[in-house]
This record gives C-alpha cells, structure tokens and sequence, in this order.
C-alpha cells in the first residue's frame, strides 16, 4: 500500500502541474476578442479588464499588479463589477484589509489583558484561600493549648514541675 503511494503521489502532482502549465498556455489573447462588447461580456472572464474609456476588453497585467495608466485609468477601470471602477475596489479593500488587521490586534490585546486579568484573579484566590487556611489552622493550635492548659489544671500540672531539680 505505501509503495503503491509513493509511486502514485508524485505521478499525480507531476499530471497536475502539466494540466496547469497547459491551462496556463492558452491563448492569451481572449480578452482581446471580446472587443466591442459590453462590460459585462467582458468580466465574465476574470483575466479580463474593461476600459470604459477606450470600451476595450484587455487581458489584466498581472506582473504589474496594477495596471499601467497607459493601458487604462484606474478611474476608468473596470474589474469583477462592472458598477465599481478599480480604484473605489482597491479603496475599499484596503479599508476593508486595515479594519480586519485593527480588529485581530485588538482582540489579540483583549484576549492577553483577559487572560493576565484571570490569572491576577486566580492568584488573590489562591492568596484568600491560604489566609483562610492558615487562620484555622492558627484557631485550632489555640483551641489545642486551651484545651491541654485545661486538662493540666484538672490535675493540678498548671504550676511548677514538681520533678523539677532542686538548686
């Protein structure tokens, strides 16, 4: 079984990585034959780019991230949504990214205050509960020598030891 695994992963990823250098090698050029078509067409693809600007269906410049201002504005760029040009997206994202990043420190904070919280109020717990223990324990030593106090003067050992040496 284990040999059968190890021969058949790797040939599994090596079909796999051809499939997807394969995929990767069509044309490159789908987009641009979407021309003259409308924004929707268009980004139906995810590799396209519309440009309302010039109405042009282009193939995304994913090298560079963002695309050149050549290519198009970034204010009339249109990528996913037809409705929302590139830059209000990468706005919105980034404002989205900075809330999330707040948000996790901030929890993060909380979560380290709580937990040091916890542990000072398990600490004066622990802290009570040993005061509590040592005061019994101090009221049953009294009670212990009251008692025995008690019981050598029943029989009259309260007062100097008798087998004492004399001097």
């Amino acid at each position: 079984m284990m040999k059968c695994l190890r021969i058949f992963l790797p040939a599994l990823l090596l079909v796999s990585g051809l499939a997807t250098v394969l995929t990767e090698s069509t044309p490159k050029h789908v987009c641009e034959t979407k021309n003259g078509t409308s924004c929707e067409d268009c980004l139906r693809n995810v590799t396209c780019l519309w440009c309302i600007k010039t109405k042009s269906c282009v193939t995304y410049p994913v090298k560079t991230i963002l695309p050149p201002h050549s290519l198009c504005p970034l204010d009339d760029a249109r990528w996913g949504l037809c409705w929302m040009n590139f830059q209000t997206l990468i706005i919105t994202l980034s404002v989205l990214g900075g809330i999330l990043i707040i948000a996790l420190l901030v929890c993060m904070f909380c979560c380290c205050k709580c937990e040091n919280f916890g542990a000072k109020r398990f600490e004066a717990k622990m802290q009570r509960q040993a005061n509590k223990t040592k005061t019994k324990q101090e009221e049953r030593r009294a009670e212990m020598k009251q008692r025995h106090q008690e019981i050598r003067q029943k029989y009259g050992l309260s007062g100097p030891n008798p087998y004492a040496r004399f001097s």
